[in-house]
């Protein structure tokens, strides 16, 4: 069984690469926030013990592990095609 948390919140670099932005992702759960970065999510998804999902413009679609062409892992949404687009759009943790 998996825990699933929403992401509300990205933390990010200056780089510009879309795929090496995201450093960290973060929510609220119960009452109390919570922060991963973000190896420890594609570690956690990779493992099936926890599910990501975001909501953006009124679209809730689920976070997945893609691979760059240099074969970087990074996370972007179901939605998204190349990039990490519906992330990157959240406000900052």
């Amino acid at each position: 069984m998996s825990n699933v948390f929403e992401i509300k919140c990205i933390d990010k670099n200056r780089q510009f690469d879309p795929d090496n932005r995201i450093t960290r992702i973060g929510g609220v759960l119960k009452g109390e926030p919570w922060s991963l970065s973000q190896a420890e999510a594609i570690a956690r998804i990779e493992s099936g013990t926890h599910k990501f999902w975001v909501s953006v413009g009124g679209i809730s679609s689920w976070v997945v592990v893609a691979t760059s062409s240099s074969g970087n892992k990074y996370i972007k949404t179901n939605i998204d095609r190349e990039h990490p687009e519906n992330l990157l759009r959240l406000p900052a943790c």
